[in-house]
């Protein structure tokens, strides 16, 4: 299955950060790592806001959530989860999801530590992949995709 690109979802990389699809949800690397395995959970209904994703939508968001978090525990390993819906610049209904953790995680080369922990999450502080990197993560966590 590959999903229609709103304009959030080619903001965010589509498809080369593709993670994986639903029939409503598409999962996608969030290219500033603010913890490793940030991601991008973007709604693919032509939706602006959250109260007019229908209910099937909603439905669907419940699989996306489960399979998520299940991948990230596996792939990423985390104390935490946050799901920020921020949508002040982005149109379409989507969440930033950030796995929290103390201190800093490793990924090849990669170290990107939680620089909020304990509090709220940093946006401002992130670690961009190079490309070389970003691929090894997305298939990463495509291999530890629930099913």
């Amino acid at each position: 299955m590959t999903a229609q690109a709103n304009a959030t979802m080619t903001k965010f990389g589509w498809p080369d950060t593709r993670i994986a699809e639903l029939d409503h949800w598409a999962v996608m690397l969030r290219m500033q790592q603010c913890t490793l395995g940030s991601l991008i959970l973007a709604c693919r209904q032509p939706v602006s806001e959250f109260g007019h994703v229908d209910a099937a939508g909603h439905e669907d968001l419940g699989r996306a959530i489960s399979a998520v978090e299940a991948m990230l525990k596996a792939a990423i390993g985390y104390q935490k989860i946050n799901y920020l819906m921020l949508m002040m610049v982005d149109p379409d209904v989507h969440f930033h999801v950030l796995p929290r953790y103390e201190g800093e995680k490793a990924f090849g080369d990669l170290r990107i530590p939680d620089a909020g922990w304990p509090g709220p999450p940093r946006l401002d502080a992130f670690v961009e992949p190079n490309a070389v990197e970003a691929e090894a993560l997305i298939a990463c966590l495509r291999a530890h995709w629930p099913g």
